[in-house]
């Protein structure tokens, strides 16, 4: 079975997926949303500790590692024959 933007499940067909999608948005029926799984106090946590890093770096640092990050991107791949 398909599945929405969030991991809903949806109609395979086009028409019912349509009638589905038509009644979440006129309120007549409500969207169901899977568990991820993720625990929120860990997933709040996990994003202080990426500002707080951010902030304590300096421009100087951040530019070096984005260089970095970019010359790994656009590395040119190795063909594996």
């Amino acid at each position: 079975m398909p599945r929405g933007p969030q991991g809903q499940k949806r109609p395979a067909d086009v028409v019912g997926n349509a009638v589905k999608v038509m009644r979440i948005a006129t309120g007549e029926e409500e969207e169901e949303y899977e568990d991820d799984g993720k625990d929120p106090a860990a997933t709040a946590l996990g994003a202080k500790g990426g500002k707080a890093r951010a902030e304590r770096l300096s421009a100087e640092r951040r530019r070096e590692i984005a260089q970095k990050a970019a010359a790994k991107r656009w590395q040119s791949k190795k063909s594996v024959d």
